[in-house]
């Protein structure tokens, strides 16, 4: 960029103009925005598989991005039922095909019905597609023990964090010490901090108690609430359940007090425990989310409100109206998701069978994963129950810690930098999610196949181990 007077002028006698847009002039909350799931060393890894397909040699011959949790990308095969209705939807003329089972077929056309053309390549309604919507409304009334839900309150989105950004925008006001102040749980998923800081809201921090299984503390809150009402005014508690980057689900409330967020899916030992991302933002009203339904990159989700101004509920539409409408392939997916096949239906066997291996496969992992770390000296890991990541604290020498700062490098950076350039493995430093002062986490998902998995940890607590002797 053409941003100083040299450049200007250097600009000028190339013939070229000076760039209308530099960092100085932009949007400064934009550059405030910090995402670490996808941040520098994510860009450092796609720079290493680079070099390895140029030839480069390197300590490793694949780099494992363990960064994310994008099952279908780490080899989880796709629930058949769910590919055959979306099959189906896109593509009609497969409806007289012999290849698909009587109820798939009839889904796809229930969805395909309720869709603008018959078709779901055209747009519905920003708020959704009223059919599913209704779908939907009728799961939040069976999950919740009969409490009514109006389809009316049910909002579909571009999967979870699209709806969050949408609410926060609502709830954003005032300048000074009547700025709006949102509760977020440290550790917490970047989503939230980032958003915040492009709205110029005031992030709360409350910490979760990592020696309780990160547990949510209620003294903690009334001390984050306490001590925030003297900079801002706090309006919204948000809770991430099962934790994201932590891996622990929280308690399980009903709305009238608080909302589950994510629904499907339990990999420990009996716990409620949920898979996809999602969380719970209780301003004034309660919001809860449907998070990633299955298949990442189709992203589908829900919000409904509860107790919401009639003509706020409006402003919140006009919101979403902006931008259309979500994705019509994600809302069919959601639907199934929200309404999967009956047990009479030729479908719920396999679609049972399929679940079920999944669910199993990743409880085998997480009891992996925590067993493998804590065998580890200097590594330390919280049961892995909800969702599909870890985020083990490591201890880490003075030293490394010294270097770091010379580096102008967060610690657990660092760490996070010498194990990708000498093992390949890509993790997210806590730094990124917000931990307590002193101590040192990173985020890793435990989605790579089983025997792909033990390699990894294996590999990690060896790295770390080496780390640990050579600043020792």
């Amino acid at each position: 960029m053409a941003s100083s007077t040299g450049d200007r002028s250097q600009a000028v006698r190339h013939g070229l103009r000076a760039k209308v847009l530099t960092l100085d002039g932009m949007n400064p909350r934009v550059r405030r925005v910090e995402y670490a799931v996808r941040g520098p060393i994510v860009q450092r890894a796609l720079e290493l598989e680079q070099e390895l397909r140029q030839g480069v040699k390197k300590p490793f011959t694949e780099v494992i991005r363990a960064n994310i949790g994008d099952a279908q990308a780490m080899g989880q095969r796709p629930i058949t039922f769910l590919r055959q209705v979306l099959a189906l939807c896109v593509n009609p003329d497969l409806l007289s095909s012999p290849n698909f089972p009587d109820d798939a077929k009839k889904r796809a056309e229930r969805i395909l019905q309720a869709c603008g053309g018959h078709s779901l390549g055209a747009y519905s309604v920003s708020s959704g597609i009223q059919l599913i919507r209704e779908d939907v409304a009728r799961y939040i009334e069976r999950r919740d023990g009969g409490i009514p839900a109006d389809p009316n309150n049910v909002f579909l989105s571009t999967g979870a964090s699209d709806a969050i950004v949408t609410v926060l925008k609502l709830l954003v006001a005032g300048e000074g010490h009547t700025r709006t102040g949102v509760l977020i749980p440290i550790p917490q998923y970047p989503l939230y901090s980032a958003t915040l800081a492009e709205l110029g809201a005031v992030q709360v921090d409350y910490y979760l108690d990592e020696e309780r299984a990160w547990a949510l503390d209620v003294a903690e809150l009334h001390r984050a609430l306490g001590q925030a009402r003297d900079h801002c005014r706090p309006r919204a508690l948000c809770v991430i359940n099962p934790g994201n980057p932590t891996g622990v689900p929280g308690q399980r409330v009903r709305r009238g007090f608080a909302v589950p967020l994510i629904q499907e899916g339990a990999h420990g030992d009996g716990a409620a425990l949920r898979r996809a991302a999602g969380a719970c933002l209780l301003p004034l009203h309660l919001q809860g989310l449907h998070g990633r339904v299955r298949a990442c990159g189709f992203r589908g989700g829900y919000v409904e409100v509860v107790n919401m101004d009639a003509a706020v509920q409006q402003q919140m539409l006009k919101l979403m109206s902006v931008r259309l409408c979500p994705p019509v392939p994600g809302q069919a997916l959601l639907d199934l998701v929200v309404s999967p096949p009956a047990p009479t239906d030729p479908s719920f066997a396999q679609f049972q069978a399929e679940k079920q291996a999944v669910l199993a496969e990743l409880a085998a992992k997480a009891k992996l994963t925590e067993q493998v770390f804590n065998e580890a000296p200097g590594i330390s890991c919280n049961p892995v129950q909800g969702a599909m990541y870890s985020f083990p604290r490591v201890q880490l020498p003075p030293r490394a810690v010294e270097r770091a700062q010379e580096l102008g490098l967060a610690p657990d950076m660092f760490f996070c930098l010498r194990l990708l350039e000498e093992t390949g493995i890509c993790v997210v430093p806590g730094s990124g999610f917000g931990q307590r002062e002193g101590t040192y986490h990173f985020r890793m998902t435990i989605l790579p196949p089983l025997e792909k998995l033990r390699l990894l940890l294996e590999k990690l607590s060896r790295f770390h181990a080496k780390f640990t002797l050579e600043y020792s």
